[in-house]
């Protein structure tokens, strides 16, 4: 059966000074509201930068393990280049232990690069790093005494590690996914640790990214591991028509484009590139609930899906975000699942 679930980077709106914990307190209010309409998943993304205000989402997984009672929590991703594997594990096992057994870990290796030189991590060191940490925490969910020895971080000689997760007391293993956004290599490292695979589509066709999907799969046979997930992480927005989802999102997702665009050299974003996003083929899930409902289906019926995750929080107002939230709990999803036989 399909699963649904929401990300957020808790996107800062307006100059204010209290802008930033403001918005962590929505963020709070909005994965309550997601547990209420009945979301499987609520990510909360990891950056650090002036404009989101999620640079320890773990705090706030805690604090919404406490005020949810069924939904699922967990990272958007977690950066784990820049990040100890140790300390993640441990956070995360906290959060399991808090939620009784709803924590889930999604590492990536971030589309930023801020976390790097904040941490005293070296760019040139950006892939060995990932891989590093990779391999180790793969061995700390197995939640056995971990030898382990690297190039970028202290060795560990049968080491346990604590606390224990709820997944483990219960005899399995807390669900781990790693993040990609599109390179096959990654795709396949994935599958070599038996972990999860998030496809990140934040540009162009989600269909074009169905042979990940499959090299996945492939992978995950040949390593000889059974199971592993395959998810979608795209953004967009949901109001009562496409117009009015169009128009609350455009400016937002132009003026959040053009931000980031800028650091990176692109040219300014157009409406034109806005609606392209927005049509059958883009990449953003902004409409009606009957018009997301099915891009939604035909997600899921090109890439095999078993779970989709909408970023639905682009710097749009803590109104707009609350009515996505519950549009996509009481309309989108009911629509899905109809569609799909669920």
């Amino acid at each position: 059966m399909l699963q649904f679930g929401l990300h957020t980077f808790g996107d800062v709106l307006g100059a204010e000074p209290d802008a930033h914990p403001r918005t962590i307190r929505e963020v709070v209010a909005e994965g309550v509201l997601a547990d209420r309409v009945g979301v499987d998943f609520l990510g909360l993304g990891e950056h650090h930068r002036a404009d989101f205000a999620l640079t320890a989402p773990e705090i706030v997984l805690g604090a919404l393990a406490t005020a949810t009672e069924r939904i699922r929590l967990g990272t958007a991703v977690t950066v784990l280049s820049s990040a100890d594997p140790v300390r993640v594990f441990e956070q995360f096992a906290t959060i399991d232990g808090l939620s009784n057994g709803r924590a889930e870990l999604i590492v990536g290796r971030g589309s930023f690069v801020e976390s790097f030189p904040l941490f005293g991590f070296r760019l040139e060191d950006y892939e060995t790093l990932f891989e590093e940490r990779l391999e180790l925490l793969a061995a700390l969910v197995a939640e056995e005494p971990v030898t382990w020895s690297g190039t970028l971080r202290a060795s560990l000689a049968d080491q346990q590690v604590w606390p224990r997760s709820q997944a483990s007391v219960a005899g399995g293993r807390m669900p781990v996914w790693v993040g990609v956004g599109g390179r096959p290599q990654s795709v396949v490292r994935t599958a070599r640790y038996g972990f999860d695979l998030m496809l990140a589509v934040i540009g162009g066709s989600p269909k074009a990214f169905a042979p990940f999907a499959s090299l996945y799969r492939d992978a995950m046979e040949r390593f000889e591991h059974e199971g592993g997930r395959v998810g979608l992480h795209s953004p967009g927005l949901v109001a009562e028509t496409d117009a009015e989802a169009r128009e609350l999102l455009r400016p937002h997702w132009i003026a959040q484009r053009n931000r980031i665009g800028a650091e990176r050299g692109w040219g300014p974003a157009s409406v034109r590139e806005f609606d392209d996003a927005a049509s059958d083929d883009g990449a953003l899930f902004v409409g009606s609930p009957e018009t997301v409902a099915a891009k939604i289906v035909r997600a899921v019926g090109d890439l095999g899906l078993d779970r989709f995750d909408l970023k639905y929080a682009s710097g749009t107002p803590h109104a707009a975000n609350l009515r996505t939230i519950e549009l996509f709990g009481t309309e989108v999803m009911p629509r899905v699942r109809a569609a799909l036989g669920d």
